[in-house]
């Protein structure tokens, strides 16, 4: 069977291009060995399926363990009314799946299934199914959040959590170790231990053990699998390098890297004559999945537009360029983390580019309400050889902000500003590149936009204005920005508070740099 790049469901290594999964693997299986008992919480489409797969397939190569493998998703609500009907259900399941795994327990199974009526005799289960066995049994369980809204479920952790800390005890056995995956870090679940009217609450599961195994991919694990299809395909390319790129605009998100592999296999390469990826494809693939509609971005936009609060926080730091220490314990921090928006090290920041550039289209979009977009066509702009004509569109803002601007409070630019900058931009490059955005740590809070359009690359800095010292001090970073860059033209726009301003623009040669300014 030919092999492919995959974004759905599990990845299996004898039909998919994979990246390496070992150092993962590893990290996984010591915990198993030792005894934990632990959740793979991570955003969608992060590879948890995939890596209980590979654990399941590591522990049937040893003979001293029996990995038992159950999935929550689509369980019908009836299951879940009550404590019975879920340990009905459990029962059930591990009954299916140890028929042809374990067939010599398939008797045992049959006569015990009438006794599980509760939780406690679903406990007494799970001790007599270990002591039959003579293997470590694993219990694996995918897709957690489709019961954790239940208090069966809850019922259900309290119940392992109590025999796990009496495990060494004989009428007590139980798992050796436990696998839970799931979106939501369900240690932090609360559980009621007396009756309904009692306010105290407890975790069924803070006996869980950290997962601290990182399940993103660093360009080392992502080259592998460049370097399989190359060779499987016989396609040229210079997989150090690509395995670079793929990480700068994904930041090692399994579904992103991915996805651009197979969009550029499928979608780009056959038109190609020469069989080869470059730089410039992989650009290519990253506009293609901007413009793409799928349940990785639904899920994306659908989780900031129903939390006013991450909407608000990832508003700032895209757009006013604020920026927020990282804290877990902040309660939207977290929530930003859980749904894979923010990356969390260091200060708060969007978790890939390519989501960074999603969100703000979208942002973008939303404003573009207000903009009269028609005399905003790129052909408008354009020079000789698909160049952009930055200075006539930096001037064209001036002018639009001017019109339709220059009666708002100093307020509404600190807030809208750049927002309506780059909603204004949007039009312009729609199609035929793309911008990124990075945020420089400064007092005047820059915002540095890299415009990609065709071959060609501009640089084009946003702040706003605290004087002429900060001013001298801002072109200086400028220069310091463009001399990385590798460009010698820069493009700078300042949002100007003060209440008579001169609507100014100027062409600065600063430190060999030329730098065309408008203030607005």
């Amino acid at each position: 069977m030919k092999k492919k790049f995959n974004i759905t469901g599990v990845c299996y290594p004898s039909m998919h291009y994979m990246m390496d999964t070992s150092q993962k693997m590893k990290e996984i299986m010591a915990m198993v060995e030792g005894g934990e008992y632990f959740v793979i919480n991570r955003p969608r489409q992060y590879g948890k399926t995939t890596a209980l797969y590979l654990l399941g397939e590591e522990l049937r190569k040893l003979e001293g363990y029996l990995p038992v493998e159950m999935n929550f998703q689509g369980i019908d609500e009836q299951w879940h009314q009550s404590d019975r009907a879920f340990a009905q259900m459990f029962v059930n399941q591990l009954a299916d799946f140890l028929e042809f795994q374990q067939k010599d327990l398939s008797s045992f199974l049959e006569a015990e299934r009438p006794t599980v009526v509760d939780m406690g005799s679903l406990s007494k289960f799970i001790t007599r199914l270990v002591h039959r066995i003579n293997q470590k049994p694993v219990l694996i369980i995918d897709e957690v959040d489709a019961s954790s809204n239940y208090e069966p479920f809850l019922s259900f952790l309290g119940m392992l959590r109590t025999k796990y800390l009496s495990r060494f005890k004989p009428q007590h056995a139980t798992f050796h170790s436990i696998v839970l995956a799931g979106v939501h870090d369900i240690k932090s679940l609360k559980y009621k231990i007396r009756d309904s009217k009692d306010s105290q609450y407890n975790s069924p599961w803070n006996i869980a053990a950290d997962f601290k195994v990182r399940m993103s991919f660093n360009p080392a694990e992502i080259a592998p699998m460049l370097k399989d299809y190359s060779k499987t395909e016989g396609v040229s390319m210079d997989i150090p390098v690509l395995s670079e790129q793929l990480y700068y605009y994904t930041s090692g998100y399994p579904f992103l890297v991915s996805k651009l592999c197979k969009t550029i296999a499928e979608d780009i390469l056959p038109d190609k004559v020469e069989k080869k990826w470059t730089v410039d494809i992989l650009q290519a693939a990253v506009q293609l999945l901007l413009k793409e509609n799928n349940t990785n971005f639904d899920s994306l936009i659908k989780n900031l537009e129903n939390n006013s609060d991450l909407y608000g926080l990832v508003y700032r730091v895209i757009i006013d360029g604020d920026e927020i220490p990282f804290n877990q314990h902040n309660p939207t921090i977290h929530q930003g983390v859980l749904y894979g928006v923010f990356n969390p090290n260091g200060n708060v920041k969007i978790h890939n580019r390519i989501y960074e550039q999603l969100i703000y289209n979208y942002m973008a979009s939303k404003a573009l309400t207000n903009i009269d977009t028609n005399y905003l066509y790129s052909g408008h702009f354009l020079l000789e050889n698909n160049a952009l004509d930055m200075k006539r569109v930096l001037l064209k803002f001036q002018q639009f902000m001017k019109e339709q601007y220059s009666t708002k409070n100093k307020d509404f630019l600190e807030e809208q500003g750049r927002l309506i900058f780059l909603s204004f931009f949007a039009p312009i490059v729609n199609g035929k590149g793309y911008t990124f955005k990075e945020v420089q740590a400064s007092m005047e809070k820059r915002l540095d936009v890299i415009v990609t359009f065709f071959q060609h690359r501009y640089i084009v800095e946003l702040k706003r204005w605290y004087g002429p010292k900060a001013h001298e001090k801002g072109l200086d970073q400028l220069a310091e920005y463009l001399d990385i860059h590798g460009v010698n033209e820069g493009f700078l726009i300042v949002f100007d508070n003060r209440k008579e301003k001169a609507w100014e623009q100027k062409a600065i040669t600063y430190k060999g740099k030329d730098i065309f300014a408008v203030w607005v």
